[in-house]
């Protein structure tokens, strides 16, 4: 008798400890499949209007805003980029070939190996994915030159001669070899209309597809489908239209009141019908007519009431660079950083590559937007806009993941 029930209370041990061992094992694994599931979710994500956000978060969603330059063919976890990138969430960088401030060869592209190794490497140190962003319009603004042993890419002017058909063939071309080299924005096309030929910045550099409005946004389209082909992000440049200008931003203030040519908006218009704008660049110009005080880039006449409202555009607004000297010399650095959010620009470039090379201007950027929601000088709702567009093109391109 006492043989058997021992035998049954060792059958009950063996039982229970099956059951909590099967427990056991079913709950580890439920545990490891929920810490994957976050794992793969923790990637940056669109904020819920509402929801509460700190302060390490809001400056981190302000990090997002801002595509920055840098100087150096390669990088470590050491390096200044790596740090700011990291400190600062930065959503971007950007890529030149030659450094304007000393003036000398190279910056960061030196060959196609060297190029795709060092962005290989920003993204791997990188919190968030970065966009990462060159100027390759074609022609003379094309930073991949032939000489690096990139491709030749006709100019803009060029391509605007020739077929639609063969446009669309150089472009996808170009992306092919972006792709390749691990950019995912193209800071082009322009669609700026060659009004006045003589124009220093625009016309006389080819940077325009024609003076025909129909022919820019045929041509441009082209591009943008090209672009598209390899997951390439574009820019419509340079809005509301430089084309008729007859200054250089890059030095001052341009006023473009009594040159200004209403068919300049039309390629835009267009385009935008379309849903085929990624994102669109200012312009850092005045046009009295619509904003008697500021420029495009400042000015939520040109940014809220035309382009948002009259044009309807609902994707990301990115400023050209906000160290230009018609920025830098007129407004202040931080003054027009704060301006250009409330105005409703969502990302900022800061090239670090006009005049000056200051590595603390995105630390300053971010600052004087955290400071500036701090007061109520900008809404915490403008920041959590711009973000929610940024993240959600990132998604759209596979830079982050959904």
């Amino acid at each position: 008798m006492k043989t058997i029930i021992f035998l049954a209370i060792l059958l009950t041990i063996i039982i229970t400890g099956g059951i909590f061992l099967f427990y056991e094992k079913e709950g580890s694994e439920a545990l490891n499949e929920n810490v994957e599931k976050t794992a793969a979710t923790t990637e940056e994500q669109p904020v819920t209007e509402g929801e509460h956000i700190s302060d390490e978060e809001l400056k981190d969603m302000i990090g997002q805003m801002i595509i920055a330059g840098f100087r150096g063919l390669e990088v470590s976890s050491s390096s200044y980029i790596v740090k700011a990138s990291n400190d600062l969430n930065l959503g971007g960088v950007v890529f030149v070939d030659y450094d304007l401030p000393s003036k000398s060869y190279p910056r960061n592209i030196e060959n196609a190996s060297q190029v795709k190794k060092l962005i290989k490497d920003l993204q791997g140190f990188s919190k968030t994915p970065l966009f990462v962003a060159v100027d390759a319009e074609g022609g003379l603004i094309n930073r991949l030159k032939p000489k690096y042993g990139f491709l030749e890419i006709p100019s803009p002017e060029q391509m605007g001669k020739g077929n639609v058909s063969e446009t669309k063939k150089i472009a996808e071309s170009l992306s092919k070899q972006l792709f390749e080299l691990g950019f995912n924005f193209n800071f082009a096309p322009v669609v700026d209309v060659n009004v006045n030929p003589k124009n220093p910045i625009i016309g006389s550099l080819g940077r325009s597809f024609s003076s025909d409005p129909n022919k820019v946004t045929e041509h441009s389209i082209a591009f943008i489908e090209g672009m598209h082909q390899h997951s390439i992000i574009t820019a419509l440049k340079h809005f509301p239209g430089h084309g008729s200008s007859k200054d250089d931003s890059h030095l001052g203030m341009v006023d473009i009141t009594n040159t200004y040519q209403e068919y300049e908006l039309d390629p835009y218009k267009d385009i935008i019908s379309k849903g085929l704008t990624d994102t669109i660049m200012t312009a850092h110009i005045i046009n009295k007519n619509i904003d008697s005080d500021l420029p495009a880039t400042l000015s939520a006449k040109f940014l809220q009431d035309l382009l948002r409202g009259q044009l309807g555009f609902k994707g990301v607004i990115i400023s050209d660079d906000m160290q230009m000297g018609a920025i830098i010399k007129n407004y202040g650095f931080k003054e027009a950083i704060v301006k250009a959010v409330e105005a409703g620009c969502d990302l900022l470039i800061i090239s670090n590559n006009v005049n000056f090379y200051d590595e603390t201007a995105p630390y300053q950027a971010v600052d004087s937007i955290f400071k500036a929601v701090k007061v109520g000088a900008i809404k915490e709702e403008r920041i959590v806009e711009s973000y929610n567009r940024i993240i959600q093109l990132k998604k759209k391109f596979n830079i982050v993941k959904n």
